[in-house]
C-alpha cells in the first residue's frame, strides 16, 4: 500500500534546496562532486491557539524564516572557502541589517512617498492605501528584476525552479527521478513569491480600515498634529503584519487546493507570473540536489 502523501514546502539556498515537511526539514547542497545534507526538527506547536486558522499562518511564517535563515547560513558556510567563512556575529549583523532594510524600503518608504504625494490617509484611506500598496509592489518588482541579473541569484532561481519541479513530481505521485522531475513546470501556486504578493494586496484592505478604527476608538485623533498621527499609524501598520500574514496564508492554502475554481485560479495568477522571474529552468545537477533533499525529508518524516 503506498505511503500517504505529506504536506511539503521549501526554498532555494546557496547551491542547494531546503525541503520542509510537517515535523522535519532537510537542506541539501552540492559541494564539489558530492551532495551533502543537514537535517532538522520543526518545534511542535503544543498550544491549540497556535494551530488556529489566521494564527497558524504567522506562526508558520516565523518558523520558515528561522529555518530558512539557518539553512542559508549553513549553505553559505559550505559554499565559501575556509579563509572566507563569515563568523556568527557578522551573519547576525547582516540579518539584522536585512530586516531593517525590509522595513525601510517595503513599509516606511512607500508610506511616506504616498504622504508626500498629498494623499490623506485619514480622509481617503482607500485611495491612500491603494497608492501605498502599488508603490510597495513596484519597489518589490524593481528589486526582483534588478537582482535577477546577478550570477549568484540566477543560480539561486534555478534551484528555486528545481525545488518546485521536485515538489510537483511528488504531489502528482510520480517516481522521484531526474527524468520525471524535468517534465514539470517551475511555477507553483503555493510559493513564497505568491504569498508575498497576497500579503501586499491584503495589506491594502487591512490598512484602509485602520484610520476609521482609530477614530472610532478616539474621536479626537484628527485634532493631533500631522506627524504625531503618522507616528501612531506607521507603528500600528507594523503591528498588524501578523494578522495580514495569517489571512494571506489561509488565502494561499485555499487557492492552491482550488486551482480548478476560476476565482482562486485568478488569485494565484499574479504570483505565477512573478515566478517567471524568480524561478529558472534548472540543470540536471540542480534537479539531483532537489530530489536528494526531498527523498531524505520523506525518509525522516516517515520514521
Amino acid at each position: 500500500m503506498p505511503n500517504k502523501q505529506i504536506s511539503i514546502g521549501g526554498q532555494a539556498v546557496i547551491e542547494g534546496v531546503l525541503i520542509r515537511g510537517p515535523r522535519k526539514y532537510v537542506v541539501a547542497v552540492r559541494k564539489g562532486k558530492q551532495i551533502i545534507a543537514k537535517k532538522g526538527t520543526i518545534p511542535k506547536k503544543k498550544h491549540k491557539f497556535l494551530r488556529l486558522p489566521f494564527v497558524r499562518g504567522f506562526v508558520n511564517l516565523v518558523d520558515m524564516l528561522v529555518i530558512g535563515i539557518k539553512a542559508l547560513m549553513w549553505s553559505a558556510e559550505q559554499a565559501a572557502p575556509k579563509e572566507e567563512k563569515i563568523g556568527k556575529n557578522e551573519l547576525a549583523f547582516t540579518i539584522f541589517i536585512s530586516m531593517a532594510l525590509v522595513v525601510v524600503f517595503f513599509i516606511a518608504l512607500p508610506y511616506f512617498l504616498t504622504s508626500l504625494m498629498g494623499f490623506t490617509e485619514e480622509k481617503k484611506p482607500i485611495l491612500f492605501n491603494l497608492t501605498d500598496g502599488m508603490i510597495r509592489i513596484l519597489i518589490f518588482l524593481a528589486y526582483i528584476v534588478a537582482i535577477s541579473f546577478l550570477k549568484d541569484v540566477k543560480a539561486l532561481f534555478q534551484y528555486h525552479g528545481a525545488e518546485h519541479k521536485a515538489i510537483h513530481c511528488y504531489e502528482k505521485g510520480n517516481k522521484l527521478s531526474a527524468e520525471n522531475v524535468k517534465k514539470f513546470t517551475t511555477l507553483h501556486p503555493r510559493c513564497g513569491t505568491s504569498f508575498l504578493l497576497i500579503v501586499f494586496v491584503v495589506g491594502i484592505f487591512i490598512f484602509s480600515l485602520l484610520p476609521s478604527a482609530i477614530m472610532l476608538y478616539n474621536p479626537y485623533f484628527m485634532e493631533l498634529s500631522h506627524w504625531l498621527r503618522k507616528g501612531i499609524l506607521l507603528p500600528l501598520r507594523i503591528l498588524l503584519i501578523p494578522l495580514i500574514a495569517g489571512i494571506s496564508y489561509e488565502i494561499l492554502k485555499i487557492s492552491d487546493k482550488k486551482q480548478s475554481n476560476p476565482m482562486f485560479k485568478l488569485i494565484s495568477l499574479p504570483g505565477l507570473w512573478l515566478q517567471k522571474i524568480t524561478t529558472k529552468e534548472p540543470s540536471n545537477k540542480q534537479i539531483e540536489v532537489a530530489i536528494y533533499s526531498l527523498k531524505k525529508l520523506l525518509e525522516i518524516e516517515r520514521k
